[in-house]
């Protein structure tokens, strides 16, 4: 199947469009931002994976004391991934940034970003002990609160200006400590690294003094309400993700991958809702998100990017041409784990008008009626983080921590994309015979 001709200035706007978005998926910050969350999204899966066995597992064959003891497991996963989210995120931010930018000695980097997210922390903290009513006042304790889900953005904040300020500094010859050549490398360049050090943590703990002194807070609160809380409001509404992660599907088609947008925009602050979400499962409260980065791909990416398992499937039952069959043949297996490279441009999609526009409308359809299938309660809400490989059938089950509901909703959807998809299907094989000379 042969790609949709376009006119000469709509290939000049188009090229314009492609040549902004590729530069602006190269900018550093916005590269480092992907590759940090990527280095930690096994932890979270890992952390999904024992708040599914923890509380689905566990009980269906053990009860009483002995469960108690079995699920100190889980408890203690939970307590190394999502309880330290941001205490993982803010080094691994510094340590792609550093490298992305060349960086002699990133590991510095690293050390200096976890260190300046603990100088930000508050100095007191108001805590309510077991068993008692008020509250008291305790020093020298993080919480929590402030190292895990909730610190997301303030750990990519501080990450990323840490490590701005410390690789700014360091490249000030008159700041770099040079041992000579008969000392260790190690060695060498902490001393290259001592004068830079002390002046970005001096700096960082002289802001954290002036907030604590002047506007009796601190920097992670902050953040966390002024910057992380909006967001959230507005990008994980749900026109909020519609919009964003269509506008990502949508770069897709133009060759460029969504990652671009939704993997910086989107994903940090639907990870800080799916944290939330396990940890409500995990101790047995309510559940607060709906939308979340389980909640979107299960439903808005089934097949991978565009839903496009109902594309293969209305290809195999109602496509002509044998070279649309012959790519199908070739997608279906990567397509059953969510890759679907081969398809987007095999067959192709990418710059295949007629495609293009169910590749972007179906998954953001299939968001919206799982959303309405979760608020009218015919449906749980995802709680389990699970592999973005993951198969569908299988990734609404484990998402929803074993709700056969979910599984049907999804079946729907499938179904639907696969009468959604058909007519521009068809529409695309008229493009191409016309294209190949063939009235």
């Amino acid at each position: 199947m042969s790609e949709t001709k376009i006119t000469p200035n709509m290939q000049s706007f188009v090229d314009k469009f492609v040549d902004f978005s590729a530069r602006l998926a190269n900018q550093v910050h916005l590269r480092s931002l992907r590759d940090a969350f990527a280095a930690v999204m096994p932890i979270f899966i890992l952390a999904g994976l024992a708040v599914l066995i923890n509380n689905v597992i566990f009980p269906w064959v053990l009860e009483g004391e002995t469960l108690a003891r079995f699920k100190v497991w889980g408890e203690a996963v939970i307590n190394g991934t999502l309880n330290i989210a941001a205490l993982l995120i803010a080094p691994m931010t510094a340590w792609s940034l550093a490298r992305n930018k060349n960086f002699a000695n990133p590991v510095s980097a690293v050390v200096i970003a976890l260190s300046s997210f603990i100088i930000m922390m508050p100095m007191q903290l108001e805590v309510v002990p077991v068993g008692a009513k008020a509250t008291v006042s305790v020093t020298q304790m993080l919480a929590f609160t402030n190292i895990g889900s909730t610190g997301i953005f303030a750990g990519v904040i501080i990450g990323l200006l840490s490590t701005e300020l410390f690789i700014r500094v360091a490249g000030v010859k008159r700041f770099s400590i040079s041992l000579g050549e008969n000392v260790p490398a190690a060695v060498g360049q902490s001393f290259s690294s001592l004068i830079p050090a002390i002046i970005t943590l001096s700096l960082f703990a002289i802001v954290a003094a002036l907030l604590a002194n002047l506007l009796h807070t601190d920097l992670i609160h902050l953040i966390t309400t002024l910057i992380q809380q909006p967001l959230r409001q507005i990008n994980t509404s749900l026109p909020g993700t519609l919009f964003i992660y269509s506008f990502g599907n949508f770069l897709f088609t133009l060759g460029i991958h969504q990652t671009v947008v939704n993997g910086v925009i989107l994903e940090p602050l639907l990870l800080i809702n799916t944290n939330e979400n396990m940890l409500a499962f995990a101790n047995g409260q309510p559940i607060p998100h709906i939308i979340n980065n389980i909640f979107v791909p299960t439903f808005g990416m089934i097949g991978g990017t565009g839903s496009t398992i109902s594309l293969l499937i209305a290809i195999f039952l109602f496509a002509k041409q044998q070279s649309a069959k012959q790519v199908a043949r070739l997608a279906i297996s990567p397509g059953l784990f969510n890759i679907n490279e081969p398809v987007i441009f095999g067959l192709p999609i990418v710059f295949n008008l007629p495609l293009m526009i169910p590749f972007v409308l179906l998954p953001a359809l299939g968001i919206w009626f799982a959303w309405l299938c979760t608020t009218l309660g015919w449906m749980s809400r995802c709680v389990v983080m699970i592999p973005w490989t993951t198969p569908p059938i299988l990734s609404a089950w484990l998402a929803t921590a074993g709700d056969w509901r979910a599984v049907v909703v999804q079946l729907i959807i499938i179904v639907f994309g696969v009468f959604f998809y058909l007519p521009f299907l068809k529409i695309a094989e008229r493009v191409a015979l016309k294209n190949n000379g063939i009235q």
